[in-house]
């Protein structure tokens, strides 16, 4: 019988880091159809790229100064619709417990893997990105514990429903955005069971 393999080094924090995004962005899945409604994005690829997910973009000099839960890099959002999206999400966060954040960027120009820590991303967190440069404009990351509570089909039905190409093109990315933000919203509010989230309005 062989021996078994000795146990993995302990990554270096820089490694850490990639590691996560890496991890993640194997799975990809977003650029497949399913059912006529694109797969669930469990990645950040959109900040570190399809090609070298593990060569990671760390540009933190595009945070902003001050805690924010929406970064709009890309220039999506007016101002106000920047206010109204941070009071639903702090609204949310005191309801729920559940941490939404949203970033819109254009994939090179992002704050990429800056903002794990300066959200504190944690597995009761869902980090939105919004980002055209694939097709489809929404990507998420979900935390572990919000997996446990909503159906995986959940996040597929919003990206086809508000980030298809058609969608996003006609409407516009803000409201691919807005759209998006409020069916998550009334998602996480609704009572944990077989039925939570079967619809996205």
């Amino acid at each position: 019988r062989r021996p078994p393999p000795p146990p993995p080094a302990a990554a270096t924090g820089g490694e850490a880091a990639a590691s996560w995004a890496g991890k993640l962005a194997g799975a990809v899945p977003w650029k497949a159809a399913v059912s006529g409604a694109l797969a669930l994005t469990l990645s950040f690829s959109c900040f570190v790229g399809l090609a070298n997910a593990k060569a990671g973009v760390n540009k933190p000099e595009l945070l902003p100064k001050e805690f924010t839960t929406v970064i709009d890099v890309a220039g999506f959002l007016s101002s106000g619709q920047e206010n109204r999206l941070r009071q639903e999400i702090e609204d949310l966060e005191k309801d729920t417990g559940y941490k939404l954040r949203v970033l819109a960027q254009n994939y090179p120009d992002t704050p990429g893997l800056a903002i794990k820590d300066f959200w504190q991303v944690d597995d009761r967190t869902i980090v939105f990105v919004a980002d055209p440069t694939f097709g489809n404009i929404i990507n998420f990351n979900i935390g572990s514990l919000i997996d446990l509570d909503i159906p995986q089909s959940f996040w597929s039905r919003v990206a086809g429903k508000y980030g298809n190409m058609f969608y996003w093109k006609e409407k516009g990315e803000d409201a691919s955005i807005e759209g998006a933000v409020m069916a998550i919203s009334r998602c996480l509010r609704e009572p944990t069971g077989a039925s939570n989230c079967s619809e996205v309005f």
